[in-house]
């Protein structure tokens, strides 16, 4: 395999307070690879990071190319798309429209090929794209949050909590649509509080806890180790 994202002494800080210290991990193409940890580990600090919205210091390899100089449009420009923690959708805005922003970096004759996929993956937003986003439940919002980071055609998809706040049934919904994702052969980046959700999809996994890499591993191997067991599976 060929790492698409290598990231290595990776420090983010806010003021006194350390969010990211040293860390490393890596990507290889065609992974889905999980970040594990609790409110305030520094988990969206990482994906902030990577995707250039917050200062940090270290390397961060994507594809051969150095991003820290790097500013955000041209990070997105090189095919990584961050969807965000709770959507930050345009709420006034009509589905169709969100959909279509995500492919703002695009300039090439398939972004309705690819607005006729996001519509296959997620069936109920062909009959929503008229509606104005904001009105949409908590679930579709997540699909058009998707949608719209899939319309910029990413060679590393960034999600950050995908599968908060849904009820079981739509959580199951989007966990198939990113196995679908998966088997396309985009690599993923998936930051997830909720491990069992995680580790169904992940390659493998690294465990955040307080700004450093505590465990990383195969997700076969996390979801058998008793530290993951006990604290985030609920299984002593």
């Amino acid at each position: 395999m060929t790492a698409a994202l290598e990231v290595s002494g990776l420090r983010v800080a806010y003021g006194q307070a350390i969010a990211l210290d040293r860390i490393a991990l890596k990507v290889e193409e065609g992974e889905t690879v999980a970040v594990l940890g609790p409110n305030g580990a520094g988990k969206t600090t990482l994906l902030r990071a990577i995707s250039r919205t917050a200062r940090a210091s270290g390397a961060i390899r994507f594809l051969g190319h150095e991003l820290l100089p790097m500013p955000p449009h041209l990070v997105a420009r090189l095919g990584i798309a961050h969807c965000p923690e709770r959507r930050r959708l345009f709420p006034e805005l009509p589905v169709l429209k969100n959909l279509v922003l995500g492919a703002f970096t695009r300039s090439d004759r398939f972004i309705d090929d690819d607005l006729e996929r996001v519509f296959r993956l997620f069936p109920v937003l062909r009959s929503r794209r008229g509606q104005i986003a904001g009105t949409l439940s908590g679930g579709e919002q997540q699909m058009v949050a998707i949608g719209r980071a899939l319309m910029a055609r990413p060679r590393l998809l960034m999600l950050d909590e995908p599968s908060i706040g849904l009820a079981p049934l739509v959580k199951e919904a989007i966990r198939e649509s990113l196995w679908e994702i998966h088997g396309a052969g985009i690599t993923v980046l998936l930051v997830e509080q909720d491990a069992a959700f995680a580790l169904s999809l992940a390659n493998r996994a690294y465990v955040l806890e307080s700004g450093r890499i505590a465990l990383e591993g195969s997700a076969e191997q996390l979801r058998g180790d008793p530290r993951i067991k006990e604290s985030y599976l609920g299984i002593a």
